[in-house]
């Protein structure tokens, strides 16, 4: 399953098509149990659901989820008994899917569905009730962690927390049920962004929040924000990078900061380093990090990369979103009961090592 802190829902394929390698089937389980419209959990639990739950021609409770990508997914709610270290979790809602668009077919058919861990009432985390989570993405292979419960270990730095910012009134823009925290500036090398401290605050509709989002991949920045980055990190690159300079290549609709390297070159060039400062922690993007090679494009015997920062006004998004790419090798913990989460630079690969061996 893929770990989604940015939706709620958990679900999984539940029918067969040549595209999924693995599905769940619920004829073969004796404690798989569709949610009739009628109940509760379909009712009054859904509210937070970005679309809202239907009824559908058996009366069973219908699910709808959508993402940013424009792929989305239908099917029953369901409850199921999902089992966490030794223990047995009865009575488990989650989405059995049946229909459905993929925008990245190939990349959805490796998973069987979503671990939906947002603070919504039927996220994965809130059913299970743990006090916390954490995980660790590891930069190039697939070794990481999801840790439900506590972190202490002696090889993992102390975290530094930031705050979670609660909006208690419904605001049109306003993601209630996300982990949102304080964007309070930029830095490019050691040089701040010239920003008032004001673009960073939602506004009275909400928008403008800054949402810590493990299912979204790069990190997008609202449009006023995003052009003050990349002119400073067009001056900072000078004379190190070769702009792309095609006004008409956007990479996946939002990244238009793309740079030209030699395909002899092995490696990138020292980069200056970008600073997400949050109130009480900070965030250094360096190195790979912050270019992303745009797959399978060369131009005149140079490959292509993007700036891993894009623009979320070409997104259609009226947020701030920090994306998985700029979360690797960082232990990122999410204290539910204080309300704040926390982050400390870790070589995820030999995390998961030591964790396998039990140290």
């Amino acid at each position: 399953m893929v770990l989604d802190t940015g939706s709620e829902l958990s679900w999984l394929h539940c029918k067969k098509t040549q595209n999924f390698n693995s599905i769940f089937n619920p004829l073969s389980s004796k404690s798989y149990s569709p949610t009739p419209c009628s109940s509760p959990v379909c009712r009054t639990r859904t509210r937070t659901l970005p679309i809202p739950a239907s009824c559908d021609q058996n009366k069973l409770c219908h699910a709808t989820v959508s993402y940013a990508d424009a792929s989305s997914m239908e099917g029953n709610l369901a409850s199921e008994t999902f089992y966490i270290g030794n223990s047995a979790r009865p009575g488990t809602i989650f989405g059995c899917m049946d229909t459905g668009f993929s925008s990245n077919s190939d990349e959805d058919s490796k998973t069987t569905g979503i671990m939906g861990l947002n603070r919504g009432s039927l996220s994965f985390i809130t059913q299970m009730g743990f006090p916390k989570f954490s995980y660790c993405i590891s930069g190039r292979d697939s070794s990481g962690i999801l840790l439900f419960g506590e972190a202490s270990f002696s090889w993992l730095k102390p975290l530094n927390y930031t705050p979670l910012i609660q909006i208690t009134d419904p605001l049109p823009y306003f993601d209630r049920v996300a982990y949102t925290v304080q964007l309070e500036g930029i830095k490019v090398s050691e040089k701040v962004l010239p920003l008032p401290k004001s673009v960073f605050v939602p506004d009275h509709t909400g928008a403008g929040q800054t949402m810590v989002d493990s299912g979204t991949q790069f990190t997008f920045l609202l449009g006023p924000v995003y052009t003050a980055l990349k002119n400073e990190y067009m001056q900072q690159t000078k004379g190190i990078l070769r702009l792309l300079n095609d006004p008409n290549f956007v990479f996946q609709g939002a990244m238009d900061l793309c740079y030209l390297v030699p395909l002899n070159r092995p490696i990138l060039p020292q980069l200056p380093k970008v600073s997400l400062m949050f109130r009480g922690a900070e965030m250094v993007v360096s190195g790979e990090r912050l270019m992303y090679r745009v797959p399978g494009m060369v131009r005149g015997g140079n490959s292509v990369y993007c700036f891993t920062f894009g623009n979320s006004d070409l997104l259609g998004t009226e947020a701030f979103v920090i994306g998985h790419h700029h979360q690797q090798n960082l232990w990122m913990e999410f204290d539910l009961v204080k309300s704040r989460v926390g982050l400390a630079e870790v070589r995820c690969d030999l995390a998961s090592q030591k964790l396998g061996l039990g140290v």
